[in-house]
């Protein structure tokens, strides 16, 4: 069959999938929700989601570096992939040697899509729609909550030394702004840098510190603090601002209970 990717790329999938290799652990941890235990064969090693795939799958590499001799040993015939999360010419390789369905993830829509997509490519299309549709009601009902809320200013960190921040283009500014928030950095792209100057001019008020892909703790909450004394300082649990997957489900809920933070 032939299929358009999110990427504009034309792949032909055989009909039936059997042998499928995920490169992106959201969408490993979909295609676990789909029911798809016996075809997916190949992981990544930050697939952590579900335990018994990460514990009994065979890991072909991360999501930038891939292990070329395992993944030619499962003989898949379909990996699927991500434009941000992977590497383009490992994935290019890839490509001229397997079918390689590649995701373009930048906010709540293009989630859903690549939801759907993947469940006809997978022949689970039935149940890939009605999670798509049940997410979509969540974060319908999300936004009438929000709506409600102050709109408050938000730095979002998801690096130290130095600090990163998100982009109005992320999914992570889209999941921000459903929450019924203001992304401090919405009017620029991808990761940007924060200088510790720019943090103590920024008065934002709220930051939040993400569990990845830096592992933000405790202990670094004193340090930024130092340098926006105004701000509500939160640990959060980065999954559910970038899991663009079926972990979705959990995430409008996550977002209404961190939007019940007092400033």
């Amino acid at each position: 069959m032939t299929f358009i990717d999110q990427t504009n790329s034309t792949v032909e999938i055989p009909e039936t999938p059997l042998r499928i290799i995920s490169l992106v652990p959201s969408q490993t941890e979909l295609l676990h929700y789909l029911g798809l235990e016996k075809e997916v064969v190949g992981i990544t090693k930050f697939c952590v989601h579900p335990t018994e795939w990460f514990k009994n799958k065979t890991r072909v590499g991360g999501t930038k570096q891939y292990h070329f001799d395992r993944i030619e040993a499962l003989h898949p015939n379909l990996i699927i992939a991500n434009k941000e999360e992977n590497d383009k010419d490992q994935i290019l390789e890839l490509a001229q040697k397997y079918p390689v369905w590649v995701s373009d993830v930048k906010n709540l829509t293009d989630a859903c899509q690549m939801i759907e997509s993947v469940g006809a490519i997978t022949r689970t299309g039935e149940q890939a729609g009605k999670l798509a549709e049940k997410i979509k009601t969540n974060f319908s009902q999300l936004n009438l909550v929000a709506a409600g809320r102050p709109r408050l200013r938000v730095l979002y960190l998801i690096w130290q030394k130095p600090y990163m921040t998100v982009g109005g283009d992320t999914f992570i500014s889209d999941m921000i702004e459903r929450a019924g928030w203001t992304n401090c950095y919405a009017d620029q792209t991808r990761y940007p840098v924060v200088t510790e100057g720019e943090l103590k001019k920024l008065k934002p008020d709220l930051i939040l510190l993400s569990s990845e892909p830096f592992p933000f703790k405790e202990k670094h909450i004193t340090t930024i603090a130092s340098l926006c004394p105004t701000a509500v300082i939160k640990l959060v649990d980065g999954e559910y601002f970038s899991w663009y997957g079926s972990r979705l489900l959990q995430t409008s809920e996550y977002l209404r209970n961190l939007g019940s933070i007092k400033i």
